[in-house]
C-alpha cells in the first residue's frame, strides 16, 4: 500500500514545501561555511539572544496576532497565548522566591485556587523574579503558567518531591527501570488549553543529581522529565530556557495541538538521555525556532515501545520540526525511533543546523518494534563535523521485557531527504535497513558531502531508492532507476 501524502492541516503555506535547487547557491554557502567554521573553532557557539515577550506583566493585554509567515504555529488558537480572566502572582499566594527554602505547596495551591476559573475565562499564575525552589507540582486546563524576566524555577534536590507514578501503557514499565517513573517537575494529565511561557524566565531541573544515580547503577526508577504533558490538547510552550532536565526535558505524550516555540534548551554535553524535544505518539506538532544543547537527541520522535507500544496503537503524525539547531556530542540533531511501534508518519524536518554530533539525521527501529515509518520529508540541512550526517540503524537489541515479539517487524516506508550540505564529516552515511523488511522509497536529492577522507564511501544494506545529484556517489542500493516513479 502507497503511503498517503503529507496533509498537515497547518496551513497553505506549511502544506506543500518548496524544494529550491542548491546548486547555484553552492559555492556562496561554501564561502560562507568556510568562515563560519572557523569562528566556530575559534571561540565558543552562544545561542542568539533570547525573544522579547510579546507583552510586560501588568499591561494592557497585547492583541493577538497571527503567527508569523513560515510559521506551524497557526492551528494554536489565534497564534499567540490567549488572554486569561483571571491573573495572579506567586506572591499573592505567600510565595517568597529567595530559593532558601522549596515551595512546593505554594505552586500546588495556587494552581488548585487558580483551577477553579478554568470555565470563567481562565487564569494566569505568574511568577516573578527571584528564585522559586519546588518539587513537582500539576497544571490545569485553560491556565497559563508565565514566567517574567527573571524568573528561576529550581527543581528539588530531594527525589521524594518527584512522586512515583504509573508507567505509560505504551511503555509498559518505565523506560528506563522496571515499574513506575517519577512525575516530571512540571506535569499535566488531560488537559485543554494549558500554556507555559513567559519574558525567558529559567525552568532548571538541576539534573546532576539524577544523572550521577544514573551513572553509579543506583537509580531505582525512571527519571522524571522537566515537563511532561499527557493526553492534553492546545498547548503552547514558548520563550523560555529549559536546563539541566533529569531526563528527557520536554516530553508531550498523547497530545495534539502543540506548539513548542523559541525556546532555549541547554543540559551538559556528557548529560545522560537529556533530549531535547520528544513528542511521543502525538498528533499536529509544530517545534520551531529553538536552539538546543543536549546528552542526546535534539529532537525525537517516539510512538510507543515494542509489544505495548503495538497494542496502544497511537502514531505520532503530522509533525513539523524547523529552525532548530544545537549540538549532541552522542546522538542526533533529529532522530524518528527507536521506540516507534504505534507508528510515524507526515513528518516535515526543514532548516536544521547541527554541529559537533554523532550524527545529523537518523532513523532508529528494531526488531520487535512493528509499527512503520512512512512519508518522512527532510530539507534544508546544514552540518558540521558531524560524524556521520545521515544514518539509518537497526538492532538496537533494547526491549521493555521477555514478552516482546520476534515476529514484529517494522515498516519504512519512503524517506525523502534533500538540499544537505556536510563539512568535515568523518564517515560517509550509514543506511542500514532490515534483511526481513528492507526500507523502500529512499530518495536523496541535491546532498554534497565535504571534507571525507577519499576511501569513505555510503554504506548501505537491506533498502532501495534513487539518488540524484549526490556526492560523493551513493551507493549502489539508491541507484535503482524503477523506483523513480514512486519517489516525490
Amino acid at each position: 500500500m502507497e503511503p498517503e501524502k503529507p496533509t498537515f492541516g497547518f496551513g497553505s503555506a506549511a502544506a506543500h514545501l518548496a524544494r529550491p535547487a542548491w546548486t547555484p547557491f553552492l559555492l556562496l554557502l561554501l564561502s560562507f561555511l568556510a568562515v563560519l567554521s572557523v569562528q566556530i573553532a575559534t571561540k565558543p557557539f552562544s545561542p542568539p539572544p533570547p525573544p522579547a515577550a510579546a507583552a510586560t506583566v501588568g499591561s494592557p493585554p497585547a492583541a493577538r496576532v497571527a503567527p508569523p509567515p513560515g510559521s506551524c504555529a497557526g492551528f494554536f488558537p489565534g497564534g499567540s497565548p490567549p488572554e486569561r480572566k483571571v491573573v495572579m502572582s506567586m506572591r499573592d499566594f505567600g510565595g517568597v522566591g529567595d530559593g532558601a527554602r522549596p515551595e512546593t505547596e505554594t505552586f500546588r495551591r495556587a494552581v488548585r485556587h487558580l483551577r477553579r476559573f478554568g470555565g470563567r475565562g481562565g487564569s494566569q499564575l505568574n511568577v516573578p523574579r527571584g528564585t522559586w525552589v519546588t518539587g513537582s507540582f500539576n497544571l490545569t486546563s485553560n491556565f497559563t503558567l508565565f514566567l517574567e524576566e527573571g524568573a528561576r524555577i529550581l527543581g528539588s534536590q530531594d527525589p521524594n518531591d518527584w512522586p512515583i507514578i504509573e508507567p505509560l501503557p505504551s511503555y509498559g514499565r518505565g523506560r528506563e527501570r522496571l515499574g513506575g517513573r517519577h512525575i516530571s517537575l512540571i506535569h499535566g494529565n488531560g488537559l485543554t488549553d494549558v500554556v507555559i511561557t513567559g519574558n525567558n524566565g529559567t525552568i532548571d531541573g538541576q539534573g546532576k543529581m539524577w544523572w550521577e544515580l544514573w551513572w553509579n547503577r543506583t537509580l531505582e526508577h525512571t527519571r522524571g522529565h522537566l515537563v511532561e504533558l499527557m493526553n492534553s490538547h492546545n498547548v503552547l510552550i514558548s520563550n523560555l530556557t529549559f536546563r539541566n532536565s533529569p531526563f528527557w526535558t520536554i516530553h508531550p505524550v498523547y497530545c495534539s495541538n502543540v506548539v513548542i516555540k523559541d525556546m532555549t534548551i541547554l543540559a551538559p554535553l556528557n548529560a545522560p538521555n537529556t533530549d531535547g524535544i520528544d513528542p511521543d505518539s502525538c498528533s499536529k506538532v509544530c517545534i520551531e525556532d529553538c536552539y538546543i544543547e543536549s546528552g542526546d537527541d535534539l529532537v525525537a520522535v517516539k510512538s510507543g515501545w515494542d509489544q505495548y507500544g503495538i497494542a496502544t496503537a497511537h502514531p505520532s503524525s503530522d509533525i513539523i520540526v524547523r529552525r532548530v539547531s544545537g549540538t549532541t556530542p552522542t546522538c542526533s540533531g533529529v532522530g524518528i525511533g527507536s521506540e516507534m511501534s504505534g507508528g510515524i508518519l507526515n513528518v516535515i524536518i526543514e532548516d536544521l543546523h547541527v554541529w559537533d554530533s554523532a550524527a545529523g539525521i537518523r532513523i532508529k527501529t528494531d526488531i520487535g518494534r512493528g509499527g512503520y515509518i512512512a512519508n518522512i520529508s527532510i530539507s534544508n540541512v546544514i552540518m558540521e563535523r558531524v560524524k556521520i550526517p545521515i544514518r539509518f540503524s537497526r538492532g538496537s537489541n533494547d526491549h521493555p521485557d521477555e514478552g516482546w515479539d520476534p515476529k514484529a517487524i517494522p515498516r519504512v516506508k519512503g524517506v525523502f531527504i534533500s538540499n544537505v550540505v556536510s563539512v568535515n564529516s568523518t564517515k560517509g552515511p550509514v543506511l542500514d535497513g532490515m534483511k526481513v523488511s528492507p526500507f523502500e522509497q529512499i530518495c536523496m536529492k541535491n546532498i554534497s558531502l565535504y571534507g571525507l577522507p577519499p576511501p569513505v564511501k555510503w554504506h548501505c544494506e537491506f533498502l532501495s531508492g534513487f539518488a540524484d545529484d549526490v556526492s560523493p556517489v551513493p551507493c549502489p542500493e539508491l541507484r535503482n532507476n524503477s523506483s523513480t516513479l514512486s519517489c516525490p
